[in-house]
Parts: structure tokens; sequence; C-alpha cells
């Protein structure tokens, strides 16, 4: 017995001509990526079995994959988040209708625009050395060693705040020389938490398909000037992920 077919939504664009993607190689087959449509907002979506969807890495990839497909060709992308699975082209329909008052407010938002990210990661050997030019921190460090472990309790404490607070200073420096020298060159920024302890930016930028380049050489400046003291992770480009906030429902019919 087969298994119950759904489809499976990757993304929403700004079209009014039905449209394929190719396929996708997507549980064991070949699938075609094609369009279901509401007005001038179409789902980019593929028939898939019916079932929850995990976050592999490989389904990741996959969803991935299928984004900087369709960003190839259209330049009004709106992500949709991995796994979001539904019964029949019907309920797509009404999803993008449910969805269309917010999608006609985000398409002239985002048309033409890619989303680009940017984590600045200390290098361990700049951290240790600006963390030990730090007399306060350095002193403190001396009294800890010196007492044991219960009396210097409240010293540790104290130690660790300090040095947050001494990272605290490093990431606003980060974010005051290369974030801020980015932001003139973007639509729109976002910072959001750091991951890990040593990283002092983790930023996202919405900017002009045109202005890729110039955004690119400027980031490279930055880089061959900051890179004795800390790593770049530029990623990119992404469809507005950070800049775009949908909620995912079907309207319940009202009784």
């Amino acid at each position: 017995m087969s298994e119950e077919q759904g489809i499976y939504v990757f993304c929403g664009i700004q079209t009014n001509n039905e449209t394929t993607f190719g396929t996708i190689h997507f549980e064991g087959q070949e699938r075609e990526i094609y369009t279901v449509h509401y007005k001038d907002a179409a789902m980019v979506v593929t028939r898939a079995p019916m079932k929850i969807y995990h976050p592999s890495k490989e389904n990741l990839m996959m969803h991935q994959e299928v984004l900087s497909r369709v960003m190839e060709t259209m330049d009004t992308v709106v992500p949709i988040s991995f796994g979001n699975l539904f019964q029949t082209e019907e309920d797509v329909i009404a999803l993008a209708e449910s969805l269309y008052p917010q999608l006609l407010k985000i398409f002239p938002q985002i048309k033409g625009k890619i989303e680009v990210g940017l984590k600045v990661v200390g290098k361990k050997d700049w951290l240790e050395k600006n963390i030990m030019q730090n007399d306060d921190v350095m002193k403190k460090k001396q009294v800890v060693r010196s007492k044991s472990e219960a009396a210097g309790y409240f010293d540790r404490i104290q130690l660790g705040e300090m040095a947050k607070n001494f990272f605290q200073l490093l990431q606003n420096e980060i974010k005051s020389e290369i974030h801020d020298s980015l932001v003139p060159l973007a639509e729109a920024n976002e910072i959001n938490d750091p991951i890990g302890e040593k990283m002092l930016l983790n930023a996202a930028y919405l900017i002009d398909r045109d202005k890729e380049a110039e955004f690119d050489e400027h980031v490279n400046k930055l880089h061959d000037r900051w890179q004795d003291k800390v790593e770049f992770k530029y990623t990119g480009p992404w469809p507005a992920y950070n800049f775009i906030n949908i909620k995912l429902k079907i309207e319940e019919p009202s009784t």
C-alpha cells in the first residue's frame, strides 16, 4: 500500500506564472518542484509522503538547495521554515490566502534583495593577549590562585563577571569597527545573539542584489584589516530569513 502524499512547502514567491524548478531528490526519489497560486502569491512546493520531517542535515540541505535554486531566477523569495507539509494543494492555496495580507507588505520590502550573514570569532591568541593586558582581571586571577577553593568562591564569581564585562567591551569594539561600517551599505540589519564563547558578532544584512559585489568588497577589506585578530564567517546569499516574520497557519473557518 503506497504512502499518502502531501504537499511540502519550501517558500513563497511573487509571480502570476505557473513555474517549475526542476526536481529534487527527497524521500528516496526525484520529485518535481512547482508552484501553487493565490493571486500573485505562489507557494513553491513538491509532493512528499505525509509524515513528520526531522531537521536532519540531509533534509535541511535539501530544503536550502531548493531555496537557492528559486533565488537564481526569482527576485522576491519569502523563506518558509523547514518541515511544513499540507494534505492537499487546496490547503496550500488556503495558506497563501491567509498569508496574503502579510505577503502584500513583505513583497515590496524584499523585492530584489538578499540576506548575507557575518559571524566574527575572536582568535584564541588575540583574546588571551587582550585579557592578560587587563590589570584588574590579572590581579583578581592572582587573588583567586592564592586562596583555597572555598575561600576564593566569591573572588571566582567576581573574576567571571570581570571577564564577561571585558568580553562585552571587545564585542562593542567589533560592533563599532566592523558592523557599523557595513550598516550604511545595507537596507536593513539585525544583530543576533553570539553562538559560543569566542563569537564577537553575529549579524545579518539585507542588501540589494546589485550591491552585493560592493558589500562583498567592503567585507573583504575589513577582513584584511582584522585577520590577525579574528576570523570572519561570511555566508549567503540567503532569502531574507532575519527580516521576515510570518505566521504559518490556515485560519479556522468560523462556526
